[in-house]
């Protein structure tokens, strides 16, 4: 053993299986050994199909596989599900990257997606309603976020100029937005969840917020409520004139006391609508009605004047618009107006693709009803 460790540059001992080699490391060229490469699986060997391989499979033309894959009418029905069956069987995925070069197309729609706070599950609820109409149509959807009490510009910029998208989706317009203009003026196909006061046309989807202001007013003054709030969205945008003018048709109509809270919006968060809400229930005047464009402001307003001694069919009313069942939950009688919100992602989601055939117009303008159902005053008072 002393005679190992003295030369020990001359052999080199190691283990395998249990048994001992000796091996002259001056002996092994090291340049020149083989290098052992993992086998390959036989999925990552496989090449990749293409529209050329399902053309060999069904025995058609490759552009007759690539019409039947874009849906072409001309080609026939039949032909076009079996070309459909067989590319998913063997999972082709077409090339982005090729159909961008050869259409200069990116087959991809943004949603601008906006916090939307005052509503539950908005978010979630508008994407599966756009996602759902781009099925099959070869499009895919990309979210971008915009982030509340940024530059709406930003990231409607960011998109045409980098050409990242074939349209736009985004929502909170206001009367004049610079992003209806900047589109307008490009040629850019997009849709709005939203109205705008400009004297050109363009597509959009929005939700009756007048009729739900002033169906509120009515539906609180048949409960005997007098002093009536509303909490509205900052007088930005253009949905904050429609809530105000319904609201205030029917306060002057039926002669009752408006309430609008000042430093208090839609986007306020729900600790500082709690704040000022158990405040205000502890005055003498203290609105005795709430209308809420949202399920967060109701939520902070009844806990704010629960805190104050205050009890919801008792001492004041709430009229809230909801996209959800979530509130039914919390409070089974509590008077609401529905808004769906999927509806309006399946809408949005429409127009942006008749816009993209249709570049130059007609437009599709859509304004969603309220779905108004409240429980009769009789069951409620039971």
């Amino acid at each position: 053993m002393n005679d190992v460790f003295r030369n020990k540059w001359r052999s080199h001992f190691f283990l395998h299986r249990y048994k001992c080699y000796s091996v002259d490391l001056r002996e092994v060229n090291w340049f020149h050994m083989p290098i052992r490469k993992p086998p390959i699986s036989s999925t990552h060997a496989a090449t990749k199909p293409t529209q050329k391989t399902i053309a060999e499979m069904t025995g058609l033309a490759v552009t007759t596989v690539s019409r039947a894959l874009q849906g072409d009418e001309k080609i026939a029905q039949a032909t076009r599900r079996r070309v459909r069956k067989i590319a998913e069987e063997i999972g082709y995925v077409p090339d982005r990257a090729a159909q961008r070069l050869r259409t200069g197309k990116t087959k991809v729609i943004s949603l601008i997606l906006d916090p939307h706070n005052e509503i539950l599950g908005f978010g979630n609820s508008l994407i599966t309603g756009v996602a759902h109409t781009l099925a099959g149509t070869g499009y895919h959807l990309n979210v971008t976020p915009q982030f509340l009490g940024g530059d709406p510009m930003e990231p409607v910029e960011y998109i045409v100029r980098n050409q990242l998208a074939d349209g736009i989706i985004f929502s909170r317009t206001r009367p004049f937005d610079e992003r209806v203009r900047f589109l307008r003026e490009r040629s850019f196909p997009f849709t709005s969840h939203g109205r705008t006061e400009f004297g050109y046309q363009h597509a959009f989807v929005d939700y009756d917020n007048e009729k739900f202001a002033y169906e509120s007013v009515l539906r609180l003054m048949q409960k005997g409520r007098r002093r009536i709030c509303i909490i509205l969205p900052p007088d930005h945008f253009t949905f904050y004139q429609h809530l105000n003018y319904g609201y205030m048709r029917a306060i002057r109509q039926e002669g009752l006391q408006s309430h609008i809270p000042e430093g208090i919006s839609l986007d306020s968060g729900m600790p500082e609508v709690f704040e000022w809400a158990r405040t205000i229930a502890e005055t003498t005047d203290a609105p005795d009605g709430f209308i809420c464009p949202g399920e967060t402001s109701f939520l902070a307003i009844a806990n704010g004047y629960r805190q104050a001694g205050k009890e919801r069919g008792v001492d004041f009313d709430a009229v809230v618009k909801s996209s959800s069942q979530t509130l039914s939950q919390i409070d089974p009688h509590i008077d609401n107006i529905g808004e769906d919100i999927r509806q309006a992602g399946i809408l949005l989601g429409t127009n942006l693709l008749k816009t993209m055939q249709q570049p130059d117009g007609p437009f599709e303008q859509t304004i969603q009803d309220p779905d108004i159902s409240f429980p009769s005053l009789d069951s409620f008072q039971n």
